[in-house]
């Protein structure tokens, strides 16, 4: 799970607004802290964060796309403004060159795990078929984006 987390980066954040209704964010700075947190900086969080502040109640999903399997993550986020752990984070983000600042570090302590997994699956598709079909996807997007930049030059 960590490895996934850790390779993909991007997470989809879900917190509760105010007035119950949920809000679903991206996220491109998830890592998994340790064995039991993850954790994203806040470059441009306003809604989440202050869904956080008043319901620190999250769901972290974060899915492989080429095989269309992952996990959600379920528990309770802590922001941090500033401190040896906001520090330790910033530095960790910056390494990585990711950000060069940040509003807010928050960790989110994972108390419950599920797998996503594509219906793909349950139609008899193995892995190695999903991972083909997606791969493929994906270079052909690549390669069309390649030659519409090659077009604007």
């Amino acid at each position: 799970m960590r490895t996934l987390v850790n390779r993909q980066r991007l997470g989809f954040v879900a917190s509760v607004r105010a007035d119950g209704t949920p809000r679903v964010s991206a996220h491109g700075t998830l890592a998994a802290w340790d064995r039991e947190t993850l954790v994203f900086a806040d470059i441009a969080a306003r809604g989440t964060v202050a869904d956080l502040l008043e319901n620190p109640a999250v769901e972290v999903a974060v899915v492989d796309p080429l095989l269309r399997k992952g996990w959600r993550f379920g528990g309770t986020a802590r922001l941090l403004l500033s401190g040896p752990t906001f520090d330790r984070l910033l530095g960790f983000y910056r390494r990585r060159g990711v950000i060069a600042t940040a509003h807010h570090m928050v960790l989110v302590r994972v108390e419950r795990v599920e797998p996503l997994v594509s219906p793909v699956y349950a139609q008899g598709w193995s892995e190695a078929e999903v991972h083909a079909r997606w791969a493929t996807h994906w270079q052909a997007q690549l390669g069309g984006a390649a030659r519409r930049q090659g077009r604007r030059r």
